[in-house]
């Protein structure tokens, strides 16, 4: 197997178990304090969501040297779960109890308890232990968890103020819930990791093409889950035999009101196929400002191949705009004042280990700085954007998204597959590629959209993982072309939102393009860095939405409305703006940039079953001419003679 280039140390397995060491705030003089508490809980606690339906808790408690109760009072933090919530455990005073972040599926954190919190795990509604139905981020999951909330507050022992952590699932909820408790509630802070901000453009759909791989994966998933893990609890926990039964028929019930009614919508290409109120209910894009009106703080953590890659820094840009009174939905200004309130590590991670990332002490000082009082300097750092570098292996303390001092640099299409800056030349012949319903799938997404799992267990045992480390299988056969520019006389850092303009005309109503960003090593080896896709019916473009810097379009927001749909006309030259998820990486000298254009990505993204007779045959003729250039838009950050 090759091995990764010397500039693409984010992909070494060696790597991200170290790269937190980088990550402590400027100016800080915080150090976490040792484990002077033992820990106990109290499990399946019964609490009265919104419209009487019993959510479980579990509560875990510090303690002390004599297994009682620690009088505080402590903040509370809480999780909140859809995957069960297991049963808490308990350790002595100063036992040196392994540090723990909790499952990243949820479960109690006894490293925070320990030092002085009290932890509570809920159940999501129709999840686990708790009563109702359950489908994804239903808005009435936020009503329960603002009576929980409530309900945390006012614990024995507690101090009144809570916090909320978690990854994933987890994450969102936090984001959603914060934006839908209003002001002066005892929510004070929260830290959301790998979370999306635009559900329906994040992962469900890419460029509106349905991601299948995740999406049947993660129906799967939870539909398994919320039948077994009930059943599972009872063997710890007797007294839930004599709910089982009702349990049961909710959960039940939620099978069908939304697993299998999600799967008949999506599939049949009605409604929920398109960008809709459904997803917009569901989107932390559309609370962001209301999170920072009720003044809540947010550290976020992010991954650079997570599920939710797209979605994390426009996170981060949306609150801190919010905050400096600008539109959640804009680019932010080159000199815009930031505020440590609202931070992003974004790190060389997969959904898996970036949902399972030990950040037990970066929660510490979080929590210590929002819910104690504790002057940590962690809220004055003059740069609460954190990115890592899978070029450098090392972390850019920065500001703003797109990154400060970044300007946008096109790159066109000529024929013979060449990829270079200027104008390509008049008259030039256009590059063909067939449509194809399959190609090869030894390519990044079948990792990425399979949350890691080839990478994870890859890194385990220390060896770079296939198809995720090299993808030139992906460019082989008629459905594919690459455009590669010569080796770079100079390093090249490629940081934020990335934009392709393919130029073409099809033989077929109906187009799908997908297009790949690579880096290339000398002895031809193509490493995938990120992606992107369209539908070439959802092809608008909201120019009010879309991200133009410096003249160029790096971030074209497509509405993916059914109203916005419209037919390819065959043999029509057609631009299609194709937004490719960002990154941050500097390709070294003598390496190349690569852009591979192709017609299929499977099993991540598939056409929906009644789009497949409007793709079958279409031959694509991709214009590299001067009169309509297809090109490659990055931004670019300088470097330093």
């Amino acid at each position: 197997m090759e091995s990764a280039p010397a500039s693409l140390v984010g992909l070494d397995p060696t790597v991200p178990a170290s790269v937190l060491a980088a990550s402590s705030a400027p100016g800080s003089h915080w150090a976490p304090q040792p484990a002077v508490y033992g820990t106990a809980s109290i499990n399946d606690i019964p609490v009265r969501g919104a419209g009487g339906t019993t959510i479980r808790v579990d509560e875990i408690y510090p303690t002390l040297a004599d297994g009682a109760p620690a009088p505080g009072p402590f903040p509370v933090l809480l999780t909140m779960t859809p995957y069960g919530k297991g049963q808490g455990g308990s350790s002595a005073p100063g036992s040196a109890a392994e540090p723990s972040n909790g499952s990243p599926t949820g479960g109690p954190n006894d490293y925070l308890v320990e030092r002085g919190f009290i932890d509570v795990v809920m159940d999501v509604r129709g999840t686990g232990d708790s009563g109702g139905q359950w489908g994804l981020f239903d808005p009435i999951q936020q009503a329960d968890a603002i009576k929980v909330v409530d309900w945390c507050a006012h614990l024995p022992h507690a101090d009144g103020k809570v916090g909320t952590y978690g990854p994933s699932y987890l994450g969102i909820d936090q984001l959603l819930l914060a934006g839908a408790i209003g002001p002066h509630s005892p929510l004070k802070a929260i830290f959301p990791m790998v979370a999306a901000n635009d559900i329906y453009r994040d992962t469900a759909f890419m460029g509106g093409l349905v991601d299948f791989e995740f999406s049947e994966l993660y129906l799967g998933l939870t539909g398994a889950l919320n039948e077994a893990n009930p059943v599972v609890d009872t063997a710890s926990d007797p007294a839930l035999l004599a709910d089982l039964a009702g349990i049961e028929l909710d959960h039940t019930s939620g099978l069908a009101s939304y697993h299998a009614a999600t799967e008949a919508n999506v599939l049949g290409g009605r409604s929920e196929a398109y960008d809709g109120t459904y997803w917009q209910l569901r989107n932390p894009a559309n609370v962001l400002a209301r999170i920072v009106a009720n003044g809540i703080p947010a550290y976020l953590v992010g991954g650079e191949f997570d599920l939710f890659q797209n979605g994390e820094p426009l996170n981060y840009a949306g609150l801190q705009n919010a905050y400096d009174h600008r539109p959640v939905g804009a680019p932010m200004l080159p000199n815009q004042p930031v505020t440590g309130r609202y931070q992003l590590l974004d790190g060389p991670w997969e959904h898996l280990n970036g949902s399972s990332l030990d950040v037990d002490e970066l929660e510490l000082e979080w929590f210590d700085t929002w819910l104690k009082g504790e002057h940590t300097g962690m809220a004055e750092t003059p740069t609460p954007l954190h990115y890592y570098d899978l070029g450098t292996g090392t972390w850019d303390e920065t500001t703003t998204y797109p990154f400060a001092g970044a300007h946008p640099t096109t790159f066109t299409f000529r024929p013979g597959g060449v990829l270079a800056p200027g104008r390509p030349p008049v008259h030039a012949t256009p590059r063909r590629i067939v449509w194809s319903p399959s190609g090869s799938p030894c390519g990044r997404p079948i990792d990425q959209w399979a949350m890691g799992g080839i990478s994870v267990p890859a890194q385990t045992i220390g060896v770079l993982p296939p198809c995720a480390d090299a993808d030139n299988t992906t460019q082989i056969g008629p459905w594919a072309a690459t455009w590669t520019t010569p080796p770079l006389t100079s390093p090249l850092t490629i940081a934020g939102p990335i934009e392709a303009t393919v130029v073409a005309a099809a033989t077929t109503p109906e187009t799908e393009l997908v297009a790949e960003v690579e880096e290339v090593t000398p002895n031809g080896t193509s490493f995938p860095l990120t992606e992107g896709a369209l539908l070439g019916s959802l092809r608008a473009v909201n120019p009010q939405r879309s991200w133009v810097l410096g003249g160029t379009m790096l971030y074209p927001y497509h509405p993916s409305t059914e109203a916005s749909a419209r037919p390819v006309v065959p043999g029509k030259l057609t631009t299609y703006d194709i937004q490719i998820f960002p990154t941050f990486v500097t390709i070294a000298r003598g390496d190349r940039l690569r852009v591979t254009i192709a017609t299929t990505d499977t099993p991540h993204l598939v056409p929906l079953l009644e789009q497949l007779p409007e793709l079958a045959g279409g031959v694509y003729a991709i214009s590299q001419d001067a009169a309509a250039p297809s090109s490659l838009s990055v931004d670019v950050l300088p470097h330093a003679p």
